[in-house]
């Protein structure tokens, strides 16, 4: 089968999902969108050395039984998606994905590969199915990038240096707490990592910090780490970084924001909240994403997605 990718058309989206170097053993068919690899100087001409295709956009689409996109796929491609077509990425069909979801997932019978780093998954009208040999955890380095690259980003437009004066908290102590406390590292601040069994003594602490960063994703609804009456004791000009990008869940009331477009002022707060930030840092961050994606992800034949569904279909009824 072929497994075609397309260039993301995300805001500030530099990130090349697949590099040359990691084709190897792959059961499917590789077919590369032109100028795919650009972003990185990557001639087509090394993706067909390394055993790929090299199509337009649109036969892409057309050929492809399967397509990758590293985020969820824009309104302008709409027309080029077929019935029960396989598409492959970032689609956080309950988050920014949603208006997908509803739009073209369910009505056109798309299987979705939902390639979460914690809980990767595929989604078919609705229903949801565990991928169970891709393990939790799989593009951690991407999520360290994640981390840091919010951290120095969120700094660098709120436009203040972290000095030994400057209290930083961070929550979590995952992938992303662990990026944002090393960029936060480089600078004399003052910084205290709370965890979830210390959030009552953050909640009682809030007033005193200038940065707090959330490192932490939520997957229930109404669950938030810092409600809207938290977000009232936060400092005037506090600057709240969600360096896990999980806007209006892990905060609440926050909304996503755009690399070129990073901050947002509300209450006498500083939000940010950029939900494709290891762009910034593309290079690492597109290493990090083909290495691992190529090991448990691309090297698979798609057709076991569509055995998923089949064998979803048989125990329903």
């Amino acid at each position: 089968m072929k497994l075609g990718f397309i260039i993301p058309n995300h805001p500030k989206e530099n990130r090349v999902a697949l590099l040359p170097e990691h084709v190897k053993n792959f059961e499917n068919e590789i077919v590369i969108e032109e100028g795919f690899g650009n972003n990185l100087g990557i001639s087509d001409f090394e993706y067909i050395q390394a055993g790929c295709s090299i199509a337009s956009r649109e036969d892409v689409f057309k050929n492809c039984e399967a397509i990758f996109s590293l985020k969820v796929i824009k309104p302008s491609d709409y027309h080029h998606i077929r019935e029960g077509q396989i598409i492959v990425g970032w689609t956080h069909p309950e988050g920014s994905g949603k208006a997908f979801m509803e739009d073209q997932a369910i009505p056109k019978n798309l299987v979705i590969v939902d390639l979460d780093n914690i809980h990767p998954s595929v989604y078919y009208k609705n229903e949801i199915i565990p991928i169970d040999w891709i393990p939790s955890n799989f593009v951690r380095k991407n999520s360290f990038i994640a981390g840091y690259s919010s951290t120095m980003h969120a700094i660098l437009s709120y436009g203040s240096i972290p000095t030994s004066e400057t209290k930083v908290a961070i929550l979590g102590s995952g992938n992303v707490s662990q990026g944002a406390f090393a960029a936060m590292n480089k600078f004399n601040s003052d910084v205290r990592m709370f965890y979830r069994k210390t959030m009552c003594e953050l909640k009682d602490e809030l007033q005193e910090y200038d940065v707090v960063i959330n490192g932490i994703e939520m997957d229930k609804p109404n669950c938030h780490i810092l409600t809207l009456q938290d977000q009232a004791k936060l400092k005037s000009n506090c600057l709240v970084i969600d360096a896990a990008a999980n806007a209006g869940k892990a905060i609440e009331g926050s909304r996503h924001t755009f690399i070129n477009d990073p901050i947002y002022k509300e209450n006498g707060k500083y939000y940010y909240a950029v939900n494709n930030s290891p762009s910034i840092f593309y290079r690492q961050s597109s290493k990090a994403i083909s290495e691992a994606f190529s090991k448990h992800v691309y090297s698979k034949d798609i057709e076991v997605y569509l055995d998923m569904i089949k064998d979803m279909d048989e125990m329903i009824g």
